[in-house]
């Protein structure tokens, strides 16, 4: 046994001193200069390549960074820009757990406030368990078909990690991007639960949302946001439609909006609709989360820059011009057509003011965000009271009036009002569809992403809403829909009396 121990300690002390002569004689990688740091950090404060001031040229003017050649600034994401985008990110969930939640749970009946609240929950959790899967790595592996993502690179989220992603931002982690997508995907199918409120099981929702994810969101993330999407005009020079959507106007209240008009068709009217009133059991907790909506929409908005820079800037100034004028827009339309503005009109006015500015705000001036606050408190407040009361579908939180009138306006807006002058991006891809006029070529690229978003929207949902009512059922019993889903579905109740 001695004899083994001395003869293991011998052949360590062997491979250590061998080890160590390798190190010595390994070639040092090269030192960046003093020029290629102060770079480096000039990259960081304008958010741009930080690897650029490492490049050189071989004989054949082909640029590449020698190997072992890098900064503390190019190695790493930088703390400003990651730190904003998680704030951001937080932000967005924020939007949904607690805005949405509050903002449509006080819209309902106090026996169906906890069914809202459930469902927010159950999709927050659902969703993050695709993301995780497959979701994050088909909607942004890069190397991915046009119309078509991958499921495998990042399936898992396998790969990403603390460096950049630089196909999407030169300075937030890849770990940090994919959190803040996620938050995106999360609040989108939560917002159709507006137009189905009190009537749909909560199973029911959650395989809808598992199968609307894969068939619609996912696939339209890819095309509109992916590096090398199919409509990403923005960064693909090769994408087959030169459309433009900043933080989702196509992506996430088109989609969202259209389903819901569909899945409330399919639904069928709440039992008494229209026989009995349906007010809503706290206009402050509504005012509440609509307040939540509006701070939070800034990480949607904003954040949507992937970086703490000048669009940041520009895209926070926009979403606040407009989400400010639409509020008052409407409740001053309801001030001249009924006598009197309600709290209910402020708080659907600044969500559509919100949702008609969300895919131009990183694209068009204050000016721009004015125009557009005012058709946003117009348009959508006439979708809501007019437009509904004529065809009489049981749209019960106005679902469809805010978001999908409001998201396809917003993207047909986009492609009239976006300006150079806003985003120096716009000239990198679209230098022959942007011009300093309402109709310019981008605005043809706009109304082919919203005629594919819409059916998309529309024919997946059908499919979809049947499947799930051939293997669930959509709705609940007459008995439990009078009942509240509260205590039929989740065995508790928000309110007790004392």
């Amino acid at each position: 046994m001695k004899h083994l121990l001395f003869s293991l300690s011998l052949l360590a002390v062997l491979l250590i001193g061998r080890t160590e002569l390798r190190a010595a004689d390994a070639p040092k990688p090269p030192e960046p200069t003093l020029e290629q740091r102060v770079a480096g950090l000039e990259a960081y404060l304008g958010n741009t390549d930080p690897t650029a001031a490492l490049k050189v040229k071989d004989k054949d003017g082909k640029e590449s960074i020698p190997d072992g050649l890098t900064t503390v600034a190019a190695s790493n994401s930088g703390p400003g820009h990651n730190g904003f985008q998680m704030i951001c990110a937080a932000l967005v969930l924020f939007m949904t757990l607690p805005g949405l939640f509050l903002f449509y749970g006080g819209l309902v009946r106090k026996k169906n406030i906890l069914s809202v609240i459930a469902q927010c929950f159950g999709i927050a959790g659902l969703v993050t368990i695709l993301w995780f899967l497959f979701g994050y790595s088909f909607v942004f592996a890069d190397g991915a078909k046009p119309w078509m993502g991958d499921f495998k690179k990042f399936a898992m989220l396998d790969g990403v990690g603390p460096a950049a992603n630089t196909n999407y931002a030169y300075w937030v982690s890849h770990s940090v991007f994919s959190m803040y997508q996620l938050m995106f995907a999360i609040i989108t199918p939560a917002l159709i639960l507006g137009a189905i409120a009190e009537r749909m099981k909560f199973s029911a929702v959650m395989l809808f949302v598992t199968l609307w994810m894969v068939v619609v969101y996912f696939p339209l993330a890819h095309w509109v946001w992916g590096i090398n999407g199919a409509m990403n005009g923005v960064w693909n020079a090769d994408a087959s439609i030169k459309a433009i959507d900043f933080a989702g106007g196509t992506v996430v209240h088109m989609s969202s909006g259209w389903s819901a008009l569909v899945l409330c068709l399919i639904l069928g009217k709440r039992i008494g609709f229209g026989k009995q009133p349906m007010p809503p059991h706290s206009m402050v907790m509504c005012s509440i989360g609509t307040g939540m909506l509006w701070v939070g929409w800034y990480g949607f908005n904003a954040g949507s820059a992937v970086a703490a820079d000048g669009i940041a800037a520009n895209a926070f100034m926009t979403t606040t011009i407009a989400a400010a004028v639409a509020s008052f827009a409407w409740a001053m339309l309801e001030y001249m057509l009924k006598g009197k503005p309600s709290v209910l009109g402020f708080c659907s006015g600044a969500v559509a003011g919100l949702v008609v500015v969300t895919p131009a705000c990183g694209f068009v001036t204050a000016s721009g965000a004015f125009v557009i606050g005012i058709v946003a408190g117009v348009i959508p407040f006439f979708a809501c009271t007019k437009l509904k009361s004529a065809f009489g579908y049981d749209d019960a939180l106005d679902t469809f009036g805010v978001h999908a009138v409001g998201g396809t306006l917003g993207a047909i807006l986009t492609g009239m009002l976006a300006r150079n002058s806003a985003n120096a991006n716009l000239a990198t891809n679209l230098k022959d569809y942007v011009k300093d006029t309402l109709f310019q070529p981008l605005l043809v690229e706009q109304f082919k992403a919203v005629a594919i978003t819409l059916v998309l929207s529309v024919v997946g949902t059908v499919v979809i809403a049947f499947i799930v009512k051939a293997v669930v059922g959509l709705r609940p019993t007459e008995e439990v829909e009078r009942m509240g889903l509260d205590l039929a579905e989740h065995g508790e109740e928000g309110y007790h009396s004392a």
